[in-house]
């Protein structure tokens, strides 16, 4: 009798471990860091890679405001960071940029560089889209330099701007934030252009057990979704290794292909890496 328990432990043990250590071996590619400026005095770079380095987070996209944040972690660790370039010059810029004449210029200049992916995250309500000359300058520099744009809209914002640039990659910033599994997978069929980033979405693994209707989601539409902690206020650092053992614990429920997917196999792709270095 002891022999047949201690065989039916080990047989438990030996399917629910090896998928915990492995997700636990997972790179991840977290696609949404912002080091603005209030984070500077409070965690210098070397702390900031200090945290990456805890979390398995081996790439990162950066956009901060000013973009002079994003340089920064880019300059310690180029092999590390992906610079995308937000257009924020200030924190005032949120709210008027859309109608400001003097962010292309700006955007276009620092563009220049040649280090940028993307451009974004910049946030934009479905009514302000198609009267705004600078998204659509943006549109033509991202079709032009084969950047992607990365947004933070509702879902029929990035309806419009899929409608309206066709040939431009769009980057999802939180799928939405309230868009649902459902809606989110008819927007992955209709336009094959879009990928959406999913953090802050409690509603994927509320009380830490993933939600039935996002993980068939994820299973279904594998090669598009990517992870991201989003330090949009100094105190997410505070919760950076937190959200990242969140995403690992919810990761593991899924099957090793969709789970590299989604830690960093498709944040790759859509940079332009096919491989992990």
């Amino acid at each position: 009798m002891m022999r047949i328990i201690f065989f039916s432990l080990s047989a438990l043990l030996m399917l629910f471990w090896p998928v915990k250590a492995l997700t636990e071996e997972l790179p991840i590619f977290d696609a949404h860091i912002h080091y603005n400026q209030p984070d500077w005095s409070l965690y210098s770079p070397e702390k900031i890679f200090g945290f990456l380095d805890q979390a398995g987070v081996r790439w990162a996209i950066v956009s901060s405001t000013p973009d002079e944040g994003t340089l920064r972690l880019f300059g310690k660790g180029p092999k590390r960071i992906i610079p995308v370039l937000r257009p924020y010059r200030t924190q005032d810029d949120m709210g008027t940029w859309m109608k400001d004449s003097s962010i292309l210029p700006y955007v276009e200049k620092r563009l220049e560089r040649g280090i940028y992916r993307g451009i974004g995250e910049f946030h934009i309500s479905h009514a302000e889209i198609d009267s705004s000359a600078v998204v659509r300058g943006f549109a033509e520099m991202a079709a032009a330099r084969g950047l992607f744009l990365y947004t933070h809209t509702d879902e029929s914002g990035v309806e419009k701007l899929l409608r309206l640039y066709p040939q431009v990659r769009i980057l999802w910033a939180h799928a939405g934030m309230s868009a649902t599994p459902q809606r989110i997978g008819q927007l992955l069929v209709t336009y094959q252009k879009l990928s959406a980033e999913i953090s802050i979405r409690g509603d994927i693994a509320p009380g830490g057990r993933l939600d039935l209707a996002w993980r068939d989601l994820f299973l279904s539409y594998s090669d598009r979704f990517l992870i991201g902690s989003d330090t949009y206020v100094t105190s997410r650092w505070e919760s950076f290794l937190a959200i990242h053992a969140e995403y690992r614990s919810w990761l593991s429920r899924l099957p090793r292909e969709a789970a590299e997917k989604l830690a960093f196999r498709n944040a790759l792709q859509l940079i332009g890496k096919g491989k992990p270095e």
